[in-house]
């Protein structure tokens, strides 16, 4: 999966979220080489390249964040101190594999993976090192995972200010896949550490290889299907977002007229496209008026406040027609089932259905 996922992605244009794409799935194949290198046994014919993966291994989690920070951030740049952070991953792990490297000969380190030739004394520096390389791994991946999913909650709270229909631009996937890989590598630490004492569970070499696969497929399947979002889908640059109110009261609540007159009289929430430029266009205020007056004025977000009209109308079409909830939510401005249930929850307390329902009790 990952040799064709590569292939797919060098045929593609050379975009930063291609690059870095690139360079994860180079690191995931890295990896998985060397699991199946120790795995096979295939170790026994180059003994010396034994743990040859464990400072590319560290570079997993950096690789992720910097494929989201690709996808989603409007930051053309990274920080160069986040760049010497994850270089300084790999860097701790060779440091030390430095007497793993220098101190054992490839024999030695063949006779290693027997208990009964093992040196007791050159164990105790294998298992250091597996140990070592392991905490750095987590420490790392906990790290920059965790860097990522703040990442992707900036990037959604960015579109909110500025779309009403979000999910095809906020990479709702990549939060699924930042769970699995976290498990999963978080497993796998556990497991090699596990097995660097020599203590094996049932599902040794087993369970793991499963949840990898698993994993790696949801990630390539997202991932190469995941279309580049120009700059208006990505947001502000940070450098951009921090600015003082410029709008005095007055004028955010005469911005605020015209925001509820183009919902309520022009009905331009049922647009299913509408955008912050759109409805800047529509009522003659720029973009940054109009969300300063909706943030300190009427103390919500575009996405929630164009969703909110949508949702009154959907109530309206609950009780006056039999219509199908799916056609109601396409009518009154939304582009799939799933968001229109989790908007309508959110506001009214309980999906359509349940709403639908309590009306016909009450008749």
């Amino acid at each position: 999966m990952t040799i064709s996922a590569l292939f797919d992605v060098f045929k593609r244009p050379k975009q930063r979220q291609n690059v870095f794409l690139k360079g994860l799935l180079l690191l995931l194949l890295i990896h998985l080489s060397g699991e199946l290198f120790i795995y096979s046994g295939a170790y026994v014919y180059a003994p010396a390249l034994a743990g040859a993966q464990l400072p590319f291994r560290v570079l997993l989690g950096p690789a992720l964040y910097f494929y989201a920070h690709a996808t989603m951030s409007p930051d053309k740049k990274i920080d160069k101190r986040i760049w010497a952070l994850a270089l300084s991953g790999p860097i701790l792990v060779l440091l030390v594999m430095l007497p793993f490297i220098f101190m054992i000969s490839p024999a030695e380190k063949l006779a290693l993976a027997n208990p009964l030739t093992r040196d007791p004394e050159l164990w105790k520096i294998a298992v250091f090192t597996c140990l070592s390389a392991t905490f750095v791994f987590i420490l790392f991946t906990v790290l920059f995972l965790v860097m990522a999913l703040k990442l992707h909650n900036s990037h959604r709270q960015q579109l909110m200010e500025r779309f009403s229909e979000i999910e095809q631009r906020s990479l709702g996937w990549f939060r699924t896949v930042l769970v699995i890989w976290g498990v999963v590598w978080l497993m796998y630490a556990v497991e090699f550490s596990l097995g660097a004492l020599g203590w094996f569970w049932f599902g040794s070499g087993v369970l793991l290889p499963i949840l990898e696969v698993f994993a790696l497929a949801i990630f390539i399947q997202q991932a190469l299907s995941q279309k580049v979002l120009n700059e208006s889908e990505k947001g502000l640059p940070r450098s951009s977002q921090t600015r003082a109110a410029l709008l005095s009261a007055d004028k955010m609540q005469l911005i605020a007229v015209k925001l509820e007159r183009a919902m309520i009289d022009d009905k331009l929430f049922l647009q299913d496209n509408l955008s912050l430029n759109k409805l800047s266009e529509s009522i003659s205020e720029t973009e940054n008026h109009i969300s300063e007056t909706l943030s300190q004025f009427l103390h919500t977000k575009f996405f929630q406040f164009v969703n909110s009209f949508r949702v009154e109308e959907a109530k309206k079409a609950l009780q006056d027609s039999d219509k199908l909830i799916t056609s109601i939510a396409f009518d009154v401005g939304f582009n799939s089932k799933s968001t229109f249930n989790t908007a309508f929850k959110k506001i009214v307390g309980y999906s359509p259905t349940a709403y639908r329902n309590s009306l016909l009790d009450n008749k």
